[in-house]
């Protein structure tokens, strides 16, 4: 069974105070997951989805158009 805010005592913390740690959580994981290695498959599909990007630049959609659907669906 996973630790409960009871547990910790997070639950007699306020509101702010709990958002505070709750950030420093996040924080921790993501400082943690970009030191993290990229596994060796998922390296090599990062090389072939660039090859392939480099070799069929008319195949890839700009960022800009693929946001500016998405907000366009966003508002219907």
């Amino acid at each position: 069974m996973s630790p409960t805010l009871q547990d910790y005592g997070i639950d007699r913390l306020s509101a702010e105070d709990r958002l505070v740690l709750a950030e420093a959580i996040l924080e921790s994981v993501a400082q943690e997951a970009e030191e993290a290695p990229v596994p060796p498959a998922q390296l090599a599909e990062l090389e072939r989805r660039l090859a392939d990007s480099i070799a069929r630049p008319a195949a890839v959609t700009p960022w800009e158009v693929i946001k500016a659907r998405a907000l366009a669906r966003a508002k219907k």
